[in-house]
């Protein structure tokens, strides 16, 4: 699995000018997945963002994790974060996985930051064109892959 974290003020999702999600201060996530990712993966990553201290002190240092904040969570699917543009012009993904596999998977992580994050966890819907909108706080980008798990 592969996520790309924004810290926001606060962000939305929309399909077809429908609001689906909605979060104030906290995090935005766009997730992605490739076969070969499983349950142990899905909670690996759950846990590893909602205690990442990527939130200001009273100093000013980023030393407060999203559960420390009561922060909320926006997870957008986004399989295009395993675009391959070696070659030509046109990114390939096949590194994505098909939604047979993406959706339990998706689904399951969902379920997972609900569990674990006393805040609110909102989504769009996996494989529909949506909008984004998003405050960036700082910013602050970061990316996991669980492949790699630097």
């Amino acid at each position: 699995m592969k996520v790309v974290i924004q810290r926001v003020s606060n962000a939305s999702v929309s399909v077809n000018n429908k609001l689906e999600g909605a979060i104030g201060r906290g995090l935005l996530l766009f997730l992605a997945v490739t076969d070969g990712d499983s349950a142990d993966d899905v909670s690996w990553l759950a846990e590893k963002i909602v205690n990442l201290r990527i939130f200001s002190d009273a100093e000013g240092k980023m030393n407060l994790s999203l559960v420390q904040t009561a922060g909320e969570l926006l997870v957008v699917s986004q399989f295009t974060l395993y675009a391959q543009t070696k070659k030509g012009n046109r990114p390939s993904f096949t590194g994505s996985a098909k939604p047979e596999t993406a959706v339990p998977l998706y689904e399951a992580f969902i379920k997972n930051l609900r569990t674990i994050q006393p805040g609110k966890v909102a989504c769009g819907i996996f494989g529909a064109t949506m909008q984004v909108q998003l405050t960036n706080d700082g910013p602050v980008t970061i990316i996991i892959d669980t492949k790699i798990k630097e």
